[in-house]
């Protein structure tokens, strides 16, 4: 009888966690990329089905892994995006914002896209004069097309992690 006592308790603190998570509804969350793509299956390899740009606001409907389901209402599929493209900070693109906290900064936004603005580039090679940039630059030019992409898979024999195309 003492355990049952116990784990009673126990079963009402997980009833009640759950019911409290269900109640708070979906979670939303901002696109902190400059563009964030939402794929087919939890996957860099998987189809990108739509691009979604710094500041857009996306429901996580559930996680594996590394990877959020997502849905934007109205104008994209559920699909997923690498967890580390969105964030729970709501992102405000405007200057003079009501909730200033909330507004992204400048070098927020500068690094939205995990990489430099012209500013930051021009500060950041006066410090390290030393670095050659023309490589990365070079590679920052390369686009691979959705098309590329897929055949390099199929002349490998690849499939995204899970089987999920």
């Amino acid at each position: 009888m003492s355990r049952l006592k116990m784990f009673l308790p126990a079963v009402l603190v997980v009833g009640m966690t759950a019911l409290i998570a269900l109640a708070a509804g979906p979670t939303l969350m901002s696109v902190q990329v400059k563009e964030g793509q939402v794929r087919s299956g939890p996957s860099f390899l998987s189809t990108v089905l739509a691009r979604l740009a710094y500041g857009d606001r996306v429901e996580v409907l559930g996680k594996q892994g590394a990877w959020s389901k997502v849905r934007l209402a109205g104008k994209v599929p559920q699909g997923w995006m690498h967890s580390s493209a969105i964030t729970s900070k709501k992102i405000v693109m405007k200057a003079g914002a009501q909730n200033v906290e909330q507004a992204a900064s400048s070098d927020e936004i500068a690094l939205a896209g995990k990489g430099f603005n012209a500013d930051v580039e021009r500060e950041f090679k006066a410090k390290r004069k030393d670095v050659n940039y023309a490589w990365i630059d070079q590679m920052e030019k390369i686009v691979v097309s959705q098309a590329q992409m897929q055949e390099f898979m199929e002349a490998g024999s690849l499939s995204p992690e899970g089987g999920v195309q």
